[in-house]
């Protein structure tokens, strides 16, 4: 499966009787039905390690990119109408600022590796906290609630998979809490954002700027508001679009599959 495509739903699994693996690209499974597919017989893999660094490396783009403006200093730059740069046109700096991380998984703390090389304060939520040694190898702090966190950050990063738990986790209340000066960061799912009370958030100042590599529906609707606003970055769902990695990705897909078919141990098997 890429992009989520086929759906697989009860009617695909009852026309493929001889249906043994499903096997996805990337790491979220919050498209598949798991319960579903194992009534069937059916198991899932994915590919969850390779597309970490990448995606955290995307991270870092899109915090650098909002933070300097790039995208509108390239559209003046390149303008027929620009005659003169204006001294006043200003970004935000990314050393040194506090970073909020919401999801301290492999990416996550990538991210905060990354992070650290810009003498970034790192703090962190995530379910369990991290080991001692973990946080100190990047200068961690955990939070254990996010609304300390979303409280304290300039940047705000998102990557969490999307679960019941996480669906809509930032909505206007979360908004509120940020500061007024602060970016949000999206490279895990769009559903993860209350996208209504972003767009809100964002015209009416709550908070500074998004950058988002994730949306829903995945392209927007050509008229959404969030196409048109000037202090947000959209990026196509990118996170693992490196030729290595997307060809890493499907040679972990083919091992799966030739696994399950044979009756072996499926890596990266989703239990």
């Amino acid at each position: 499966m890429w992009y989520h495509k086929p759906v697989v739903n009860k009617e695909l699994l009852q026309s493929l009787p001889n249906l043994r693996i499903v096997a996805s690209s990337g790491v979220g499974i919050d498209h598949l039905d798991l319960n579903l597919l194992s009534s069937f017989g059916v198991k899932v893999s994915n590919t969850p390690f390779i597309i970490s660094t990448d995606t955290a490396d995307l991270g870092m783009a899109l915090m650098l990119a909002s933070s300097r403006r790039l995208v509108e200093g390239y559209e003046m730059a390149v303008s027929p109408d620009t005659e003169y740069f204006p001294a006043d046109w200003l970004g935000t700096e990314v050393s040194g600022a506090t970073l909020g991380i919401v999801g301290m998984g492999t990416i996550g703390y990538k991210v905060a590796e990354r992070a650290k090389a810009f003498e970034m304060k790192i703090l962190y939520h995530n379910r369990s906290q991290r080991k001692k040694e973990e946080e100190s190898a990047v200068g961690a702090v955990y939070c254990k609630k996010i609304d300390d966190l979303l409280q304290q950050s300039d940047f705000v990063l998102l990557a969490v998979n999307l679960t019941p738990q996480t669906h809509k986790l930032i909505g206007k209340r979360e908004l509120e809490l940020m500061k007024p000066t602060a970016t949000l960061i999206n490279i895990s799912r769009g559903l993860v954002v209350d996208q209504d009370a972003l767009v809100e958030a964002l015209q009416n100042k709550v908070i500074k700027a998004a950058a988002l590599d994730v949306t829903y529906p995945e392209p927007l609707p050509r008229d959404h508001p969030l196409l048109k606003l000037k202090n947000v970055i959209i990026t196509p769902h990118i996170g693992s679009a490196t030729k290595k990695t997307r060809r890493i990705m499907m040679e972990e897909m083919t091992e799966s599959i030739e696994a399950g078919l044979a009756g072996l141990p499926i890596p990266h098997e989703v239990l």
